[in-house]
């Protein structure tokens, strides 16, 4: 089955304060995404799906285009198009199900505005010959290389049982005391600096796809009239595990993750990729 790789790129930047989806961060004028698109290409994966909202697929179409070579398939899907119209994006999973039917295999799940590094990819990608009805894989990244210098920020912490995941725990301000060595939260709880988080980097068989409608529209029927409700990716894994004999591999991955959340990021970013990809 021919496996691909989905970016989810259709979010507003509402802290970032603009398209942070297509703002350079790379010597060639590369966004983050780029580079997630070249780590894939590097392992085998020549089939991109990039989840849009209507209002930037032609800067992403034209951007995208001219950075990378022929032969990759891209497909672009409009978020904003599938389901209630709503000014705020209805969360991840509807991002995932808006892509169903560009979806034909096992495929790997990432946010466009993050940068996870070459292994990370290639580890996700050897995941997908081994997922079935039952399974998907977790990439899992130590919360000391996912902190940021501009500020605390909110991780999806892993609880991991045996290399399976039992829950992701989403987690506020966290960020690194200086004076005492450690990783602390807002409600003042101590983590490790290996603690391993979610970035949102998942491996999934094409079966998710109608797990994931159903549970779509039981949440829909319950906040069809929400402005702000977001049908959460993390929170509908965790109800099929409940409900289900579904299980998620947790894989760890060495890389150090860097992302776009704040205006202040931007240059921390631009210098951390410089060294990471020179």
């Amino acid at each position: 089955m021919k496996s691909s790789l989905v970016l989810m790129a259709a979010g507003l930047g509402s802290r970032f304060g603009g398209t942070k989806q297509l703002v350079p961060v790379g010597k060639n004028g590369e966004t983050l995404l780029d580079f997630t698109i070249q780590d894939a290409l590097r392992v085998g994966m020549t089939d991109v799906v990039i989840i849009v909202r209507s209002e930037i697929v032609n800067d992403m179409k034209s951007h995208v285009e001219r950075l990378h070579p022929e032969g990759l398939d891209f497909r672009f899907v409009l978020q904003d198009r599938y389901g209630p119209a709503r000014a705020k994006p209805w969360g991840t999973t509807h991002a995932v199900i808006s892509a169903s039917e560009a979806v034909e295999g096992p495929f790997i799940l990432a946010n466009a505005d993050d940068y996870y590094g070459p292994s990370s990819i290639e580890v996700a990608s050897e995941q997908l010959p081994n997922l079935d009805e039952q399974s998907a894989a977790l990439i899992t990244f130590e919360l000391n290389k996912t902190l940021s210098s501009s500020g605390p920020v909110t991780r999806g912490v892993c609880d991991v049982q045996n290399g399976l995941l039992a829950e992701v725990i989403e987690t506020e301000g966290l960020f690194y005391n200086e004076s005492n060595n450690e990783i602390a939260c807002v409600e003042g709880n101590i983590l490790k600096p290996d603690t391993p988080v979610s970035m949102n980097l998942w491996c999934f068989h094409p079966s998710i796809l109608s797990s994931l409608q159903s549970l779509w529209e039981e949440f829909l029927e319950e906040n069809s009239h929400s402005e702000t409700a977001e049908c959460l990716l993390p929170v509908c894994i965790s109800t099929l595990m409940d409900r289900q004999d579904f299980q998620v591999s947790t894989v760890p991955s060495q890389e150090e993750w860097t992302g776009l959340t704040n205006p202040d990021d931007l240059e921390l970013v631009r210098n951390k990729i410089n060294n990471l990809r020179s």
